[in-house]
């Protein structure tokens, strides 16, 4: 009863602090919904039906179909208006099996995962002595002697951040090391996972290589085998490696964006389109990244068409292909709906664990930014403040402002979530059930309004 005064209030202060960009219908249909989505199960039905039915969902691979089949078929159970999907060809990268020991000085294993489209190691492995560099810059820096012929250890700590910050400068060294440590003459790559935890868990993620440039197997070590190679390497003895990874690249495949949508009433050519990734690592079920984005943005547009009033917009929801391995499917839809790209009324993603979301960002016209204050304003009884207008709206969507078109950033709460992210503890028990809750909640409200606001958002200041 407590928040429902609360949202009144909210909504009477909403009301009164600004010109009406919201119907007074519009208006009272948002405190229905909030009571709604606050007390359903849906997004955890949805993520549980996900993770336990499908699992592990890595571009290409048999999970990965399975993905697109249960999409289909969840989404038209649902009763969208419109389900539909649309073929992306996505790479097919096989992990194989992944080993690692120290050989010298003092014999032990360690925890490594494959980097996502490393190579394999020849069958009997590649061994050598191991040189340390704190980050990529030092590596880039360092001597050609002093690398070739060794396998390179970056070995660069992840800080935490409720915003996720701390990802951006190591995160460059997963994706470029091992270009950087063979254009030194290095035979392979090890990296301290990009991660926040201390469990026994390596972290995987993307690599690149570079044409002309010799490629090398490219492994990340689990935080307490960092540490433990880290203290070995401040010993005098030089200290070898031998990896052995069974990677390969099996060709390009056929998957899907999977797109479901509540048709508009007045304007159903103009579209609020909110997403998330199908697709995941294999290691784990993927359940915070993104099997709860999926949850999320599903549950929120169910909300909506399950309350009975039908938004002036569409609204779009959008389960990308194949985000893991370079934003795939988010190209493939940006090629494909070129010729409408000016109809997207506004865009965001829910990709970064289950929340709870506390800040709403956007990327609107100046003169928009009174409305965005009330959409907060809405919000605010869920915890939710207001944030810039520099927002990227997340990595899928992230492509769509050089394009002119508005995003919003709904952002999740991220304290532990690169402590499970890339890993095979990325699992269903990782999840809480009342954040879930709560960002669909506000997946629900934003939508709704956004589906129903009478501001125009464009142009958008420029992407920089």
């Amino acid at each position: 009863m407590r928040l429902l005064l609360t949202l009144s209030a909210a909504l009477l202060a909403a009301q009164t602090a600004f010109a009406a960009p919201f119907s007074d219908s519009v208006l009272q249909h948002t405190e229905d919904l909030r009571h709604h989505a606050m007390i359903s199960h849906r997004p955890w039905q949805i993520l549980e039906s996900l993770t336990t039915e499908v699992g592990p969902r890595l571009p290409g691979t048999e999970g990965d179909r399975r993905a697109v089949a249960w999409a289909q078929e969840t989404l038209n159970k649902l009763g969208f208006d419109r389900v539909y999907a649309e073929p992306v060809t996505v790479p097919h990268w096989h992990r194989g099996h992944a080993e690692a020991s120290i050989t010298a000085p003092f014999p032990q294993p360690l925890v490594i995962s494959a980097l996502g489209n490393s190579i394999g190691t020849p069958t009997a492995g590649v061994e050598a002595e191991v040189v340390a560099f704190a980050d990529l810059q030092q590596l880039k820096d360092a001597p050609e002697a002093d690398v070739k012929g060794k396998i390179v250890f970056i070995d660069n700590k992840m800080e935490r951040y409720r915003d996720g910050r701390g990802y951006g400068p190591v995160v460059k060294a997963r994706g470029k090391g091992a270009v950087e440590a063979a254009r030194k003459g290095a035979v392979a790559m090890l990296l301290r996972s990009v991660g926040t935890d201390s469990h026994r868990f390596a972290h995987t993620g993307m690599m690149r290589y570079a044409d002309g440039i010799t490629q090398i197997p490219a492994a990340a070590l689990s935080n307490p085998d960092a540490d433990q190679l880290t203290r070995m390497l401040n010993r005098p003895q030089p200290v070898r490696v031998k990896l052995q990874l069974g990677s390969e690249d099996r060709g390009p495949q056929t998957s899907y964006n999977v797109i479901a949508e509540i048709t508009g009433s007045r304007y159903p050519d103009e579209i609020v389109l909110i997403g998330a990734h199908l697709d995941s690592w294999d290691e784990g079920t993927g359940a915070l990244d993104d099997g709860a984005g999926v949850a999320i943005v599903t549950a929120a547009a169910k909300h909506i068409l399950e309350r009975g009033k039908r938004p002036q917009r569409t609204i779009r929801v959008v389960l990308f292909a194949a985000e893991e391995v370079g934003l795939v499917g988010a190209k493939a839809y940006k090629a494909a709906h070129q010729q409408e790209l000016d109809k997207l009324y506004i865009a965001a993603e829910a990709d970064f664990g289950a929340g709870p979301v506390y800040r709403l960002d956007s990327r609107v016209n100046d003169s928009a930014l009174p409305m965005m204050d009330q959409v907060a304003m809405l919000l605010a009884p869920l915890g939710v403040t207001r944030g810039g207008n520099t927002s990227w709206g997340g990595p899928d969507v992230s492509i769509l402002p050089e394009a002119g078109v508005p995003v919003a950033g709904l952002a999740l709460d991220g304290t532990d979530y690169f402590d499970f992210h890339h890993t095979a503890d990325d699992t269903l028990d990782k999840v809480d059930p009342q954040a879930l809750r709560q960002s669909t909640a506000v997946y629900t409200l934003y939508a709704w309004l956004m589906a129903n606001a009478e501001q125009p958002l464009r142009p958008i200041p420029p992407v920089e």
